[in-house]
């Protein structure tokens, strides 16, 4: 079974997804954190391909990005990186890149060595719909990946529905129409937004992402949807880390709930 749906299955609360860039703080980084993540108590790892263009990523994730490519990071090194990680945990892991790199990779050749390494979903935010639905939802799901898209605040709701039916992983909530990084917290146009799509009932697991940054907005996101996701805040810890397991275990200490809601 494929491990996002493990977890969705066996886990319907307070799902704490932590998002770090590939190759950040530095390029061998990549296994330890994946490893160092599922020790601390983090459900699901999102790993970021660093990309010279990342129309979606603010200021911290762009910067350590930058950093990742300077060090030499590769989709074909963060591949062999996924593959050592899974060695040590079976934690669902999920890309999150821009399609073009895809494109560049191959798009057959990147799938399959997504699903030969252990790697469990992708998120694509420059991937269409449509074009998703016509050219590679059956590729991708031949691999036994599953696909994530972004709704926002934004999205009509036709949209988010077709989203929804589409989506075979979770659904993004993307918490506001900003591009991502750490906020100080969750504003009344945001849990109204929340509250909105909440009331559709939805098919998908929803995870809320951009502007998760501690416990507090951890915990508010949880009342709204399956859990959460964290990265930016997560990037700048670990940009100021001088012991990155130390920092890893902390952070997720932080975040996580007293009380685990189910």
């Amino acid at each position: 079974m494929n491990r996002i749906d493990q977890l969705f299955q066996t886990k319907k609360a307070a799902i704490l997804n932590i998002y770090f860039t590939a190759g950040f703080p530095n390029l061998q980084d990549t296994p330890l954190l994946i490893e160092t993540l599922a020790q601390a108590g983090a459900d699901m790892i999102e790993i970021g391909m660093p990309y010279s263009d990342p129309l979606a990523d603010g200021e911290t994730i762009q910067q350590s990005g930058m950093i990742a490519l300077q060090n030499g990071m590769t989709l074909d090194l963060l591949f062999e990186q996924v593959h050592t990680a899974r060695q040590k945990t079976q934690i669902p892991l999920i890309l999150m890149g821009y399609f073009n790199q895809v494109m560049q990779y191959g798009e057959e050749k990147f799938f399959k060595k997504c699903q030969e390494v252990g790697i469990d979903g992708l998120i694509l935010p420059d991937l269409p719909l449509n074009v998703y639905e016509v050219s590679y939802r059956k590729m991708i799901e031949t691999n036994n990946l599953r696909m994530t898209f972004l709704i926002t605040p934004q999205t009509e709701p036709a949209r988010v529905r077709k989203a929804d039916t589409l989506s075979n992983g979770f659904l993004y909530m993307v918490s506001s129409a900003a591009i991502t990084g750490a906020k100080l917290g969750i504003s009344t146009i945001q849990l109204d937004y929340f509250q909105r799509i909440q009331k559709m009932k939805l098919k998908s697991p929803r995870l809320i992402g951009f502007g998760i940054s501690n416990r507090a907005t951890f915990e508010t996101a949880c009342e709204y949807a399956n859990g959460a996701i964290i990265g930016s805040a997560f990037i700048k810890a670990l940009s100021k880390s001088k012991d990155i397991v130390k920092t890893t275990h902390e952070f997720v200490e932080m975040v996580r709930p007293a009380v685990v809601i189910h």
